[in-house]
């Protein structure tokens, strides 16, 4: 273990499908939660109700008797903060920790008696002892909540980063971190890149040796990878050099055209992606499409607009700020191609996005002139 005096007191949930009840989940999540034991005892934010009693009886286990004084509030979204009234009830004693912002939505959560004597209300860079321990405390505000802070313990070395640097799984699963810490950042915290930077700055200054999150595995080793990871995440640039082609077909006219241009693109030597928005989440199509440095964008039409799938998957783009991208547009119609118009009026209002003209039209299925205008795409893009 890395620490003597900080213990890991959080838990896998299997049973969570659906992250804040949209992404999906292949293995579930893990709610992490912290107890540092000094002369003082603080608890580093709670769990979901889901996994109360395991998280309770781990707590108590680690306490071996002691009470608990301190409960640092990092983020006040309720897989966090389930258990807040519970502990305060548990521990009449124990003063609650947070920022001002935190307190208010305690109220918007909680009816806690007596919450203004357990108050200890902090602000950036101040501190808190613990006996051996100090905690020092950093807004770090929309990431993704307004009042979100992290906690610095210079003795150790430690951040507890709350939201920042976790990702979707439980922590009795080996996967790939990157690929759903990815998911999970631009889904969750894609909006807010200005403010992820802005946290970044304020970390840069610190010793770091080891990242506590509220979801994922504790980071211990190679931190420059991560931090890496999140500057560039945040800053919108592409992680990758490569080409995701997202399409969104109705019989398969517009998938057929999609395979053609992947193996076009291939052979200049791109790596290519390729995703079928009606078949995958659209939680992993946003993931891919910050990963790489191009997307090429293929629809077919319907309803005088675009299919469904990609008109959700361009909203969510919207959303979670897309730019710095090079954007290419190839619609599919039978009697009146809609899909372009419609897919080019989002991309138009993205910030600094290269989008390559113009758009192609294919009626009902690619012929040879089709074909070599994707052959024009390929060597474009």
């Amino acid at each position: 273990m890395w620490s003597e005096s900080i213990k890991f007191i959080g838990a896998n949930d299997h049973t969570l499908d659906l992250f804040e009840n949209q992404y999906p989940l292949e293995y579930g999540v893990s709610y992490n939660s912290y107890v540092i034991l000094d002369d003082k005892v603080a608890v580093m934010d709670t769990i979901d109700i889901r996994e109360s009693e395991a998280w309770l009886n781990t707590l108590k286990e680690e306490l071996d008797g002691r009470e608990v004084d301190y409960l640092i509030v990092s983020h006040m979204e309720p897989d966090h903060a389930a258990n807040i009234d519970t502990l305060c009830k548990l521990y009449p004693n124990m003063k609650v920790v947070g920022n001002a912002t935190t307190f208010t939505m305690i109220n918007n959560f909680f009816e806690i008696d007596g919450l203004e004597q357990k108050k200890h209300v902090v602000k950036e860079g101040d501190t808190l002892s613990l006996g051996k321990h100090t905690l020092q405390f950093y807004m770090a505000p929309m990431v993704h909540w307004p009042e979100v802070m992290m906690t610095y313990v210079p003795e150790e070395k430690v951040l507890f980063s709350a939201d920042a640097f976790g990702k979707f799984g439980t922590l009795d699963v080996e996967d790939d971190w990157a690929t759903e810490a990815r998911r999970y950042y631009f889904n969750i915290v894609g909006k807010y890149g200005m403010q992820v930077q802005n946290a970044l700055k304020k970390l840069s200054g610190l010793e770091i040796n080891v990242i506590c999150p509220l979801h994922g595995p504790i980071l211990t080793e190679n931190l420059g990878y991560y931090l890496n990871l999140y500057n560039t995440w945040s800053s919108y640039q592409p992680e990758e050099d490569g080409v995701l082609i997202a399409y969104a077909t109705i019989y398969g006219h517009t998938k057929e055209a999609a395979y053609d241009l992947k193996k076009m693109i291939e052979a200049t030597g791109q790596k290519v992606k390729i995703l079928e928005l009606n078949r995958v989440p659209v939680s992993v199509a946003i993931g891919e499409a910050f990963r790489y440095s191009k997307l090429v964008l293929m629809s077919s039409s319907y309803d005088a607009g675009v299919f469904p799938a990609m008109e959700l998957f361009l909203l969510e783009l919207s959303h979670k700020n897309f730019q710095n991208r090079k954007v290419a547009i190839v619609e599919n119609g039978s009697w009146a191609p809609s899909a372009g118009k419609t897919i080019k009026s989002y991309v138009e209002k993205w910030k600094n996005i290269d989008l390559v003209e113009p758009v192609i039209t294919i009626r009902s299925k690619a012929k040879k002139a089709d074909e070599e205008k994707l052959e024009a795409l390929a060597k474009t893009i």
